[in-house]
């Protein structure tokens, strides 16, 4: 019997950056694991900022063939031609879809809610996010537990991202029924960011 195949993982960025060290800390995790995508994921809103940070971020994105989405801004994903964008909700979706094209990548963060998961899908997302897994400050602080993982692994098609507050052992745990691991603060969070995400990703192994 074939082994099922491991989640991939998905990189979110820190909510701060610094256009100047930032690249090559980002070169540096690209190489040390195969992410699948790039979220950016910046606290700011300030547009000049972010254009210039998605402007860093995806040429070393580019550099490693890995897709680069923004949070939330639909009209920046356009102008600056990325990948797609990554939502709240299900809300938006269908709007975000018919302003990029079928091509675009749309995801969205849906919390725990299977229900909002599921409109999420209906609408036209390309993938489902659900968090926070562990203890971290996410969506409105409920856990999304793996029976939900579990559930949606076996009744939905849809891609499934489980995310915030990640650990080895939630990794170990989750991987059967999740599609990736969206990894971020437990890393970025760290000295030393390519330790920690070795500890994280040991447990697929």
């Amino acid at each position: 019997m074939a082994e099922p195949e491991q989640p991939q993982l998905y990189l979110i960025t820190p909510p701060e950056i610094d256009l100047l060290s930032f690249p090559a800390r980002l070169a540096s995790v690209l190489d040390a694991a195969p992410f699948a995508c790039i979220r950016l994921a910046l606290a700011t809103h300030d547009e000049d900022r972010l254009m210039r940070a998605a402007d860093a971020v995806r040429e070393v994105a580019h550099m490693h063939d890995i897709a680069l989405v923004i949070d939330t801004h639909v009209v920046l994903a356009e102008r600056l031609g990325l990948d797609g964008v990554h939502l709240h909700g299900a809300r938006g979706v269908r709007a975000a879809r018919k302003a990029l094209g079928p091509d675009a990548i749309v995801g969205a963060f849906c919390g725990a809610s299977r229900h909002d998961g599921m409109n999420a899908g209906e609408a036209g997302a390309d993938y489902v996010a659900f968090g926070p897994v562990g203890g971290a400050i996410l969506g409105d602080g409920s856990l999304a537990e793996r029976d939900l993982f579990d559930w949606w692994s076996q009744m939905i098609e849809l891609p499934v991202v489980a995310e915030g507050g990640l650990t080895p052992d939630l990794m170990r745990d989750l991987a059967p029924v999740t599609d990736f691991f969206a990894i971020g603060e437990e890393i970025w969070g760290e000295d030393d960011a390519l330790a920690a995400l070795s500890r994280l990703t040991s447990a697929l192994r």
